[in-house]
């Protein structure tokens, strides 16, 4: 049975390691990141890796974060992966930055590329991994989402994408329900 783990971000030099990319910034950190091939294709950049004979899609949408969905829907349909093999990572407001939790369905948090993407398939009903980027402590969530990380924050930035990449590659091996387990709200960094 295939699976897709989708990435969010903005494409874009200006928006690379801002924190609305941390979904993209993850695939980087991978054990396997080398050896994967990147291909241009259902308006995004997508790859194949296979583990134990499964197939396992890697989507990073180009279509800019409020549109993700226009690239999801068409490589689901293409390879047939049903909603119940997705997986989504992106960045959560609502989770302090260095924290990681799989979630399973329920609200969108006002995050537009969710919103996209739940309008396409119909159904909020997805797996998702949030990766906690915090709250701003002063100023507006869309200059802090597509800003750089600073302070303690740039300290911990590749530790915190490292440990994030361990939990996809947990995933990988052993499926979204032991995950969730290992990975509910912990603070990674």
């Amino acid at each position: 049975m295939d699976r897709l783990i989708i990435g969010l971000g903005n494409p874009g030099s200006k928006y690379h390691h801002t924190r609305h990319n941390i979904g993209w910034d993850v695939f980087e950190e991978l054990s396997f990141a080398n050896e994967l091939k990147w291909q241009d294709k259902f308006k995004g950049q997508f790859t194949l890796y296979t583990f134990n004979n499964e197939k396992i899609y890697f989507l990073k949408p180009q279509t800019y974060m409020n549109l993700s969905g226009e690239s999801v829907l068409p490589l689901m349909n293409f390879f047939k992966i049903s909603i119940d093999n997705i997986l989504v990572v992106h960045d959560e407001l609502d989770l302090p930055f260095g924290t990681i939790a799989f979630k399973k369905g329920g609200g969108l948090a006002g995050h537009n590329g969710l919103k996209s993407i739940a309008g396409v398939l119909g159904s909020q009903e997805f797996r998702r991994v949030r990766l906690g980027i915090g709250r701003p402590i002063h100023g507006d969530v869309s200059n802090w989402v597509l800003s750089g990380y600073t302070g303690e924050d740039k300290d911990f930035f590749r530790p915190f994408l490292k440990g994030s990449a361990d939990a996809l590659e947990e995933y990988i091996k052993n499926g979204f329900d032991k995950s969730a387990t290992i990975y509910s709200k912990k603070k990674i960094v």
